[in-house]
């Protein structure tokens, strides 16, 4: 690798003196993780950017007047895909890292801290998950906002996903406890309107909903209602909380009402029965699992639901959830998921003469691209390294201490890296990392604000 080359401070200077609608990149001499199922792995070979789209990818491109950046001997991949995230409360971050159960998260966030919140920390805390996310290689992150107190709020929240240049999609909903506006869903037409008047954008909306009524009342459960809300809008739909018994009902009368479909995404969908994954399945229903939050917090089973998914021909998106508890990078769960469906696997056919049905590095690198962009309804736009679609890709160093030399380079992303090693993440052709620095932040700033919305969040008696 030609270090004084890769991503350096001159190469990016030369990008940025060009506007970016007239900007071209060609990346060369890279092991390419296309993601595409026609075009798959290439090595030694070159992808070609043009303004915010990739235009080529293949050997020996021709570079015109392209800035070329010498991507030899790092591995170049679709941007991770992250399908629900409640960013808002990412100034809360590990201050409960061994919660015991759903029960006291939400009496402690969402019952407690999260009714003092104001849109200033909604900011605060949306923008920080957002750096962090492409920090670690997340381009895509669905914001599940479920903290909609005000439209002001709202507005916050959409705001801070503008200012820091990640594919965003925002996921709206009023809060589950304490006072709020009552604004929510009608605000949707609003917030539509103000920032989401575009196709050709960083941005979408979605409606977000609650499995049942058990947590929050019925005015945050999915159901016709909500379900026409999001038809008149032309907007998906994020439905959390999904799990057991209860929601396994709610899925069978979903189904039954006509709204599921590929356009909605049920969140985590633990210990769900058989029939309801059959529905969910013949109606190409997307999941999000959230492999570190159901096994850790203990949502129902405490199992990641992939062998559920699959065999109802759902290829799932992967998701962060919470960070109050949780880990914030796409790589843990891409690992966590592959250690514990494997786990299941051997155990289940220990002892006898089957042979274990494992998933491979390839599918959770899958779940955490391609399919997270089509759960996400961005499956056109992002989620593979495809000709055509935006420029939303990471280079990845692969001859850094922890991952040259490079054998395999699906296993050595999603087994091998971290953080560290994405030296560049480019969000719709723009530079956002760059020589492993996230880009335009005033991390001193950033700090302060996080510090005193902590502080402000933490200190203030609930309401």
């Amino acid at each position: 690798m030609n270090v004084n080359d890769t991503t350096s401070a001159a190469v990016l200077d030369r990008l940025r003196r060009r506007p970016a609608d007239e900007r071209s990149i060609l990346f060369t001499g890279a092991t390419i993780v296309t993601m595409d199922p026609d075009l798959g792995v290439l090595h030694n070979a070159d992808l070609h950017v043009e303004g915010d789209t990739i235009t080529a990818v293949g050997p020996d491109l021709d570079a015109g007047d392209a800035v070329v950046v010498d991507a030899t001997g790092t591995v170049l991949t679709p941007g991770f895909v992250d399908t629900h995230r409640h960013a808002w409360e990412t100034q809360l971050r590990r201050i409960m890292p061994d919660v015991d159960d759903l029960g006291a998260y939400v009496m402690t966030t969402l019952a407690g801290h999260a009714t003092v919140y104001r849109p200033e920390d909604m900011y605060v805390g949306t923008k920080l998950a957002a750096l962090t996310a492409i920090d670690s290689g997340i381009t895509t992150m669905l914001d599940f906002s479920h903290n909609s107190r005000t439209p002001e709020h709202s507005d916050a929240a959409v705001e801070a996903l503008l200012d820091t240049g990640i594919r965003g999609v925002h996921a709206s909903m009023g809060p589950h406890f304490g006072d709020w506006d009552k604004q929510w869903p009608g605000d949707l037409t609003r917030l539509r309107e103000r920032y989401f008047n575009s196709d050709d954008q960083l941005l979408t909306l979605r409606l977000a909903a609650l499995a049942t009524d058990e947590i929050a009342g019925p005015a945050l459960a999915y159901g016709p209602e909500l379900a026409r809300v999001a038809r008149d809008l032309g907007i998906g739909v994020s439905v959390d909380a999904v799990f057991g018994a209860s929601s396994s009902e709610a899925v069978l009368c979903w189904a039954e009402d006509g709204i599921l479909g590929p356009d909605v995404t049920l969140v985590h969908a633990t210990g769900l029965t058989p029939k309801a994954w059959k529905a969910m399945g013949e109606t190409g229903t997307t999941v999000a699992l959230a492999p570190t939050s159901d096994a850790q917090i203990g949502l129902e089973t405490a199992i990641p639901a992939v062998d559920e998914a699959l065999s109802a021909g759902i290829r799932p998106g992967l998701s962060i959830d919470v960070e109050v508890a949780l880990v914030s990078d796409m790589f843990t769960q891409m690992r966590t998921l592959h250690a514990i469906q494997r786990m299941r696997a051997v155990n289940a056919a220990h002892g006898t003469d089957r042979q274990p049905a494992r998933i491979t590095t390839h599918d959770v690198l899958d779940f955490a691209t391609l399919q997270g962009a089509r759960t996400n309804g961005l499956a056109a736009v992002t989620g593979s390294l495809t000709p055509g679609k935006k420029a939303d890709l990471l280079v990845v160093r692969a001859e850094d201490l922890n991952n040259m030399p490079l054998n395999d380079p699906i296993g050595t992303v999603v087994l091998g890296s971290d953080a560290r090693n994405i030296s560049a993440v480019l969000v719709g052709g723009e530079p956002r990392k760059w020589n492993g620095h996230v880009l335009d932040v005033d991390l001193t700033a950033l700090r302060r604000e996080v510090h005193a919305s902590r502080e402000y969040v933490l200190n203030t008696p609930a309401a």
